[in-house]
């Protein structure tokens, strides 16, 4: 059996994060955010087929011509936009057989996916859904069913309990023919949940798979955040590569890896994830589900808490990074602060598409891009988001996003006195 992963989306919600990168390759716990998902995968398929197109160069690079011994093919997104237009891009590749389809942004467990092969089986389907029950369909589509098969694939429901599709399905090679005959959505785009009312039309058996553990649809920043916390929480394994020196304090778990050097007076509760070749302290305080990648480092006076800090990226004194995401290559110039609390201790709201989001955390600090120099004292309102390739002059005050590409001074007037 092989594996359609869809990994052809811009993640234009997760930006500036996806400036320059597609959102699949995005770190979390220090792994790019794909590996999980093909990981989980592996033990069922023989062969990943990727379905690429935007920075897709990056991603080859991220992950190689395989995976796990297990050989991985990139395919371009056909022109057209939507998850069937992206499943139908694999149709050249998938030879006759049955195959798993997962979308390349969502994390979910082994479990997921072997319990939706035994409803396929079992039912002798023609095509298989994983489904959680929510509380609240305001953000899905709606699975309705009838017995062990699907009898309508609906849209959002709002606010009523129910079956929610996840994105991770099974097809015989005979779905090609209904995506074939997919009318475009609202949306102007090729919809799968569309081709599965075509399928379920036409007499099709589709059935489902209900799934219960953890899964989360890595759409906007404070996703990462969430699925940081749990991977740290759950698959954190106490290992020290780097070396520890005299005087620092480890409370584990804490994952340290090769040619990290802890100073003295570093204080690290965990579980916290530092990566390769990053210097921490002397005299820092890394607190619970925070993850440092390679070659980063955390300074004297420097508080990081419940963040995610990517490669090559610096705090190097006199910082409080607290609920937040710095992206690559970013240094936080010498007393810089994020805030992370309203004082009214109201939901934090982000801009998303030029739109505000309640992010449904009370908690949650700056989201900065790659390549971004920041000046020193420079104070950060909680939920600001900071572009890529950009510079805040110090003493700046970002009580508003930034772009990305742009330069922020403050502009200060002097008057100099003769004595």
């Amino acid at each position: 059996m092989k594996a359609v992963v869809l990994a052809a989306g811009k993640g234009e919600r997760l930006r500036p994060l996806t400036d320059d990168r597609p959102k699949v390759i995005l770190k979390v716990a220090n792994r790019p955010i794909i590996e999980y998902i093909l990981e989980n995968l592996s033990p069922f398929v023989d062969e990943f087929i990727l379905i690429v197109r935007y920075e897709k160069e990056m991603l080859v690079k991220a992950l190689g011509d395989e995976f796990n011994g297990k050989p991985i093919t990139y395919v371009d997104q056909l022109e057209g936009d939507g998850t069937a237009k992206a499943i139908e891009s694999a149709k050249d590749y998938i030879e006759g057989e049955e195959f798993i389809v997962a979308n390349g942004d969502i994390y979910f467990e082994i479990d997921g996916v072997k319990e939706l092969i035994q409803s396929f089986k079992k039912e002798k389907a023609d095509a298989a859904i994983l489904v959680k029950e929510f509380d609240d369909l305001s953000h899905f589509g709606k699975i309705e069913v009838d017995g062990n098969l699907v009898k309508a694939v609906g849209e959002k429901p709002g606010k009523v309990p129910g079956y929610a599709n996840l994105g991770v399905y099974i097809f015989k090679p005979d779905v090609f023919e209904f995506i074939e005959k997919t009318p475009t959505s609202e949306r102007g785009e090729y919809e799968i949940t569309d081709t599965l009312n075509l399928m379920i039309n036409a007499g099709k058996r589709i059935t489902y798979a209900v799934y219960t553990a953890y899964w989360n649809d890595v759409g906007r920043p404070w996703n990462l955040l969430e699925l940081n916390e749990y991977l740290l929480k759950n698959y954190l394994r106490h290992e020290i590569r780097g070396i520890v020196e005299e005087g620092a304090t480890i409370v584990p778990p804490v994952e340290i890896g090769e040619g990290t050097v802890v100073r003295s007076g570093a204080y690290i509760i965990g579980p916290v994830k530092i990566g390769k070749n990053s210097r921490i302290g002397p005299n820092c305080f890394i607190r619970p589900y925070t993850s440092i990648g390679d070659n980063c480092h955390i300074g004297n006076a420097v508080e990081v808490k419940n963040s995610i800090i990517m490669d090559n990226s610096n705090a190097p004194h006199l910082n409080y990074v607290g609920d937040s995401i710095i992206g690559e290559n970013t240094n936080l110039g010498a007393g810089t602060i994020t805030a992370n609390l309203r004082h009214d201790k109201g939901n934090i709201k982000v801009e998303i598409k030029g739109k505000l989001e309640d992010s449904g955390r009370r908690k949650l600090g700056a989201i900065i891009g790659h390549n971004v120099k920041v000046g020193i004292h420079v104070t950060i309102y909680p939920g600001r988001e900071i572009g890529s390739n950009s510079f805040i002059g110090p003493g700046v005050i970002v009580d508003k996003n930034v772009p990305s590409n742009s330069l922020v001074v403050v502009k200060q007037e002097k008057e100099v006195r003769e004595l």
